[in-house]
């Protein structure tokens, strides 16, 4: 199997006094390895109410590939890989918003409620080896899901 060019990804939600934890950290969980821990941290929002903030950290190459497999079924998938230059910061990290209540549904759709940060590995640590790196991960796992669905698993 292939070097995954990530050191870590990281996925936060908030989950808010009005929603229902449990389908919130459901929506999380689809784009985890079952299983995975989920983090859960308590606030205060500015008016005194409740929010919750669910994440979780996948550093394990095998559950990154998880994770990078889970956004190659984005519908626009190529759009993402054509937006590359202005989602990998000079930090060479990786930003993307997912769509929380398409998640909850089971599906992988941009849009707002949960944060995606992965740190790309890059030697040197530029934004455009990042970029680079990031690209030909996320073509192998676009690749990965298209022989899986081919292969009926």
């Amino acid at each position: 199997m292939p070097r995954i060019p990530f050191h870590y990804v990281d996925l936060r939600t908030f989950c808010y006094e009005t929603e229902d934890e449990k389908r919130v950290e459901s929506a999380l969980r689809t784009f985890l390895p079952e299983d995975f821990e989920v983090e859960r941290t308590e606030s205060e929002g500015h008016h005194g109410d409740r929010i919750v903030v669910l994440s979780a950290r996948v550093e394990n190459a095998d559950d990154v590939r998880h994770v990078l497999g889970r956004l190659a079924t984005l519908p626009a998938f190529e759009d993402l890989l054509s937006e590359l230059d202005e989602r990998v910061t000079d930090n060479t990290e990786l930003f993307l918003r997912l769509d929380k209540q398409s998640a909850f549904r089971g599906e992988v759709r941009r849009g707002g409620g949960i944060t995606l940060r992965a740190k790309v590995e890059a030697y040197p640590a530029t934004k455009e080896a990042a970029v680079e790196n990031a690209r030909e991960a996320l073509d192998r796992a676009e690749e990965l899901t298209s022989d899986r669905g081919r292969s009926g698993e």
